[in-house]
C-alpha cells in the first residue's frame, strides 16, 4: 500500500524542513523540493532532472541513501561548484520507501 516517508531537507538558508513525500508518484527529490518550494523558482532543475545542470546539487547528510551516482550524475557533479564527497543530484534520487529518513542539504546555487 503506498505511504508517504519523511525526508528532512536544509534550504539554502539554512533553514530545517520536514517534508512528508508520497512514494507512489514517481517523484524524485528535485521535484520535492520544487513542490515544497524550499527553493527559489528557477534556481532548482532547470535542465527539467536530465541531470545536465547541477542545479539540483545537494548533499546527503545521513546513511539512508544506498544507491551509489551514476554516470551521468558523475560526468555532471565533475564540472559542477561547490560539490563535496557526498554531493548527490536531486533528479536522479528517486522518492521511495527505502530512503525514508533521509537528510539533504541543498547546495549553493551553481
Amino acid at each position: 500500500m503506498p505511504q508517504d516517508i519523511t525526508i528532512k531537507i536544509t534550504d539554502r538558508k539554512g533553514v530545517e524542513h520536514k517534508v512528508l513525500a508520497p512514494t507512489d508518484m514517481n517523484l524524485n527529490v528535485m521535484e520535492l523540493i520544487r513542490m515544497y518550494e524550499l527553493a527559489e523558482e528557477g534556481t532548482i532543475g532547470v535542465c527539467g532532472g536530465m541531470a545536465m545542470c547541477a542545479s539540483c546539487q545537494c548533499y546527503v547528510l545521513n546513511d539512508v541513501l544506498k544507491t551509489e551516482r551514476n554516470e551521468d550524475e558523475e560526468a555532471m557533479l565533475s564540472d559542477a561548484y561547490h560539490v563535496k564527497p557526498n554531493s548527490r543530484l536531486g533528479c536522479q534520487i528517486a522518492i521511495s520507501d527505502d530512503i525514508d529518513g533521509l537528510e539533504l542539504e541543498i547546495a549553493s546555487e551553481q
